[in-house]
């Protein structure tokens, strides 16, 4: 396979389907890239799978490519979501840029009493998502949900939903979740802000019957690299990872 540039699309795919590229995408590809007429492409768009395309026209402002091939069938994520309180932006793009490789179906940022920074742009996190989707290999966008307070999103969850919570308090405890409940259960896990959770809401969360407190280990984690522990926990004991 002869094709270099992974690129997520949002148009359909298919044997012989004919994709119109934008000016952002034809600049990346004709002026950034370089590919000529007849170089070849990977498409996704998070629902027909990865394709191979060609290059057939390369304008400066415009393109169109043409799918010859499927290369790898449509794989989606379990159904587990990420929830986390943003914290400074590097970090924050890195705690949506490991969710996207561990294979996440949700991104939920959310406000907390100690949340140090509520800097949230969907829309440039989307865009985050996409570009760490067509670096890891992945045929999957997750969902980035906008920022709400944690209070409300709680008040409105889904009781068949668990919430898989990285208490500090259980630090020390061993961190299996294997025989918790049956694998393919909906899920999502949350970890707190860098100032970790206030007793109200600690209180708060070890009274609702959803709610599951679990330990990341011994140590206290930083916010993003608890993510990291909680998703890797999650997939190793629940999720595509067995």
């Amino acid at each position: 396979m002869d094709a270099k540039v992974r690129l997520y699309v949002d148009q359909p795919l298919g044997a012989g389907q004919a994709v119109a590229v934008g000016p952002e995408q034809a600049s990346y590809l004709f002026s950034v890239m370089r590919l000529p007429v007849g170089a070849g492409v990977l498409l996704f768009n998070g629902r027909d799978g990865e394709w191979l395309a060609r290059v057939v026209d390369a304008g400066k402002r415009r393109g169109a490519l043409l799918c010859e091939a499927q290369t790898r069938p449509q794989m989606l994520p379990p159904d587990l979501w990420l929830l986390f309180a943003p914290i400074r932006k590097e970090r924050t793009n890195f705690i949506v840029e490991k969710a996207v490789e561990l294979g996440v179906a949700r991104v939920v940022p959310v406000t907390t009493r100690f949340t140090q920074s509520e800097r949230w742009r969907q829309d440039k996190q989307l865009a985050h998502a996409i570009e760490a989707a067509e670096q890891c290999g992945a045929t999957f966008v997750p969902q980035v949900a906008d920022v709400q307070p944690l209070t409300q999103l709680l008040a409105d969850w889904p009781l068949d939903r668990l919430l898989f919570w990285a208490d500090e308090a259980l630090a020390g405890q061993p961190s299996s979740l294997t025989g918790v409940v049956e694998p393919g259960t909906p899920s999502a896990v949350l970890v707190g802000p860098e100032g970790g959770f206030s007793d109200d809401e600690k209180t708060r969360l070890r009274a609702l019957p959803f709610v599951r407190g679990v330990s990341l280990g011994p140590r206290i984690l930083r916010a993003e690299t608890a993510a990291v522990a909680a998703l890797v926990l999650w997939q190793a004991a629940l999720g595509d990872w067995r």
